[in-house]
């Protein structure tokens, strides 16, 4: 499980004395447990892989726009902080499809749905999800469903 490895690596950043990798690992368990408590009350509660998958994501997606902040205001030794939690965040999520790969899945599911037109596209984009959550970035998985459905 993603949770057990991100445990075990925050123990190892601890004794090897890593404060970056350290303090974004704690940032990652916060995260995920901000989820869980959020989910408590829920019917509907992801499979655990899913569930921590989708906090790294949306982790990774939040950095990245820092990033682009901050190199707009010409603050790089931040945007390289960002950067270096990016890669720490990273190392945790499953294997990402390339973009041959996502193009296929996401052609299939256009073929399956008989998806013609961008009215279409709540329906692709729910079964991506569905079934290629943690292997596609939501954002890549739109900008890809949207470029083959015009």
């Amino acid at each position: 499980m993603i949770r057990d490895e991100i445990k075990a690596a925050l123990v190892t950043a601890m004794k090897s004395g890593d404060k970056a990798g350290t303090q974004t690992l704690r940032l990652i368990s916060s995260a995920i447990k901000n989820r869980d408590i959020e989910l408590r009350t829920s019917d509907k509660a992801p499979e655990d892989d899913l569930l921590v998958t989708e906090v790294l994501q949306k982790m990774i997606k939040q950095r990245r726009e820092s990033v682009d902040l901050y190199r707009q205001g010409k603050r790089e030794e931040l945007a390289a902080a960002e950067e270096a939690e990016i890669a720490v965040i990273t190392r945790f999520l499953p294997k990402q499809m390339d973009e041959a790969e996502a193009s296929a899945a996401i052609q299939a599911i256009i073929a399956e749905t008989g998806a013609a037109s961008m009215k279409d596209m709540g329906r692709v984009m729910a079964l991506v999800k569905e079934r290629h959550a943690s292997e596609i970035e939501p954002a890549r998985a739109s900008a890809l469903v949207r470029g083959l459905l015009t």
